[in-house]
């Protein structure tokens, strides 16, 4: 006989599972007495559960197996929704446990009562309460399938206090095997004979299931077929940046080169991404439904192949499966387009040029330093703000899994995301980028950073706004600045008051020593950077968005 905590422990270890973040709740005590005695886990509590469901977000791109999260119910679930969000859109496998009130009070509204399946039902890939304490087994299975099958994302599974709690004789579950997509012959042998004829295709990748094999292979074939290979939206890291056939990435302020190479591309071969708003430019570049482009879909989820754009070629495969069968097309006619890797390349590097911004601290210069500073293995990580624009323009991704970045572009990521990629590599440095709003949305880690002994490196740009909101504010209402502005701590000095390592840059030439002493840190360390306000973009004061607005309004 077992508790059912017990149960549900075991079934975690059964899955491969090495580690759970958790800020701790009396509705499932529990499962943390089942956590006590299962060797081969370690519990990471955390400060808040938004941070804690980022962490296991981060921990489920870095492993591609369901990163786990366990909160509490009412506030402890809804705080956590932040982190569901960015699992569900950037196609990671999650699982979240949130322990419930007993059987016995439900539909009273008890204490923090809420309903699982209303509140997550369509936030989440799946959500589903556990029954009884001899169906644990089967609902932990089924949510580790659903997290990793097709499309993967997040689950949400509730744990009432009774359920897990009680005693049962249950038998184990084997671990769970999802079924991988593979591309057919047929419709391989269909995009060879298209290939074959083009003269201008690109191949577009992002999404799940990506790893290092898979990078090699559609290196290998890039360079073999002369096709081009750009990223989706903070996907930089699937292709070594200095590879001679990348092309660069799309997202927020693309290249315009590479936006054109899309626009006149006559077989665009994208493998993974959605093709979400970022990533097509407000779905500018490719019309809906139908892009006048010969448009080849590969996505693990058939479902999504067709929501937006009607692709001439649709391919329901995982990156590995396809990876696999696109490397046994060889040159596919590649020697209609010598020189094509060789021009997309030279674009990429042309925009990569560092421009010059405003202020006593250039950002371009600081990107283009830790770009070259930071071992090839650094993981970097980054929130939502318009800071980040420099990042994706100037830093040079050179190894798979080393960006970790929310396609959402959720806010307070970049911290949490650190820790967890310190604990799941401690060898590798990881180095945090926020902006000051994004840095305080999840700046009481900092905390859990220290007692798990991640020294994660932390950059704080620091312009005394939310940038990216004020930018959109001076275009639209220009000089009617409202909720924008911030008043903020002495980053370094918090840094410092939670024991790590803290200093400010106030000018370019203070950054290089203040990272090299940040990177020796034997604690977390912090840098905060000052920046100008008016260099609100790689490309754009302040002001001038503001004055364009305004000839504008008056014209």
């Amino acid at each position: 006989m077992r508790h059912g905590g017990q149960v549900l422990a075991r079934q975690l270890a059964i899955n491969g599972v090495e580690r759970v973040f958790c800020v701790p709740g009396e509705s499932y005590l529990a499962a943390l007495d089942g956590l006590y005695e299962t060797a081969g886990i370690a519990t990471i509590i955390c400060r808040q559960e938004g941070g804690a469901a980022m962490m296991a977000e981060a921990d489920g791109k870095l492993t591609g197996r369901p990163g786990i999260v366990f909160v509490t119910r009412g506030p402890g679930a809804t705080n956590a929704s932040a982190g569901i969000h960015v699992a569900r859109q950037d196609s990671t496998p999650l699982i979240m446990f949130i322990g419930l009130p007993s059987r016995d009070m439900q539909d009273r509204e008890a204490f923090q009562e809420f309903d699982v399946t209303a509140v997550f039902g369509a936030l989440a890939k799946h959500a589903s309460v556990v029954p009884s304490a001899d169906r644990i087994p089967e609902y932990v299975g089924r949510a580790f399938h659903i997290a990793m099958s097709g499309r993967p994302g997040p689950v949400v599974v509730g744990l009432p206090e009774d359920v897990i709690s009680a005693e049962t004789e249950v038998r184990e579950a084997k671990p769970a095997n999802p079924a991988a997509a593979h591309p057919s012959p047929g419709v391989m042998r269909a995009l060879a004979e298209r290939l074959a004829a083009a003269e201008r295709p690109l191949l577009l990748v992002g999404g799940p299931g990506w790893s290092e094999t898979v990078r090699g292979r559609i290196e290998r074939f890039a360079a073999t077929a002369r096709v081009p290979v750009a990223t989706a939206f903070r996907y930089q890291d699937y292709v070594d940046n200095r590879h001679p056939c990348y092309a660069g990435h799309l997202g927020i302020a693309p290249d315009p080169a590479l936006a054109k190479r899309v626009r006149a591309s006559d077989c665009l071969i994208v493998m993974g991404p959605r093709l979400g708003e970022m990533t097509t430019g407000g779905y500018s570049l490719l019309e809906v439904p139908n892009p006048e482009t010969f448009l080849v879909h590969v996505q693990p989820g058939p479902d999504e192949i067709g929501r937006v754009y009607r692709a001439d070629i649709a391919i329901a495969a995982t990156a590995d499966e396809f990876s696999e069968a696109l490397a046994g097309l060889g040159e596919a006619g590649g020697e209609l387009r010598a020189g094509l890797c060789e021009e997309a390349h030279r674009d990429y590097e042309r925009f990569i040029v560092p421009q010059p911004s405003s202020g006593p601290v250039r950002l371009e210069q600081i990107m283009t330093l830790l770009s070259e500073a930071l071992p090839a293995d650094s993981i970097v990580t980054n929130g939502a703000g318009n800071y980040a624009g420099w990042l994706h323009r100037y830093y040079q991704w050179k190894q798979f899994r080393t960006q970790l970045a929310p396609t959402s572009g959720s806010m307070g990521y970049g911290v949490p995301a650190a820790i967890a990629a310190k604990l799941r590599h401690p060898e590798r440095q990881v180095v945090a980028l926020a902006g000051d709003g994004c840095f305080l949305m999840t700046a009481q880690e900092m905390a859990t950073a220290l007692q798990f002994d991640a020294p994660i490196r932390i950059i704080v740009v620091n312009n005394g706004m939310y940038g990216t909101i004020r930018m959109h504010q001076e275009r639209e209402y220009p000089s009617r600045v409202m909720a924008t502005s911030l008043v903020n701590p002495d980053f370094a000095a918090m840094a410092r008051a939670f024991g790590g390592h803290g200093e400010t840059v106030l000018h370019t030439g203070e950054f290089g020593p203040a990272l090299e002493r940040a990177l020796a840190a034997e604690t977390f360390s912090l840098i905060e950077i000052r920046t100008d306000g008016e260099a609100i973009t790689p490309t754009s004061r302040l002001s001038q968005i503001r004055e364009a607005a305004m000839l504008r309004q008056g014209s």
